[in-house]
């Protein structure tokens, strides 16, 4: 089984490169750390205040032990700071979801397989 950790975060839209470098700084944490990152996603149309992490995790005792070693990396605690002291994280909110196999990372047929428009 895969789980994955959505976090929903609601940040300062008007300090989105902070999140941008927040993030960033994550891209090499976390997989040290043991935590598969899917990927953190800005707001782009619409909302402008609404950005989400994905990290993915054997089960909800891998998340467990990567939290661990998060808490006593000091890159890792470092970019929370950064976060706090920033201030553009305004609520963080965290979901886990179980992939359903068979839809995971299905990818777009060619176009040449594509019905034609009508």
């Amino acid at each position: 089984m895969t789980i994955t950790c959505f976090i929903r975060y609601e940040i300062d839209p008007f300090q989105l490169d902070h999140f941008r470098t927040y993030a960033e700084q994550w891209a090499r944490i976390i997989p040290r750390c043991g935590g598969h990152l899917v990927g953190y996603f800005l707001p782009h149309e619409g909302s402008n205040f609404e950005a989400w992490g994905l990290i993915a995790f054997d089960n909800l005792g891998a998340y467990e032990a990567y939290r661990q070693r998060l808490r006593a990396d000091p890159e890792g605690r470092a970019n929370f700071d950064f976060a706090q002291a920033n201030r553009f994280i305004v609520r963080e909110e965290r979901r886990f979801t179980e992939v359903v196999a068979s839809t995971f990372e299905r990818p777009a047929l060619p176009v040449s397989a594509l019905p034609a428009a009508g």
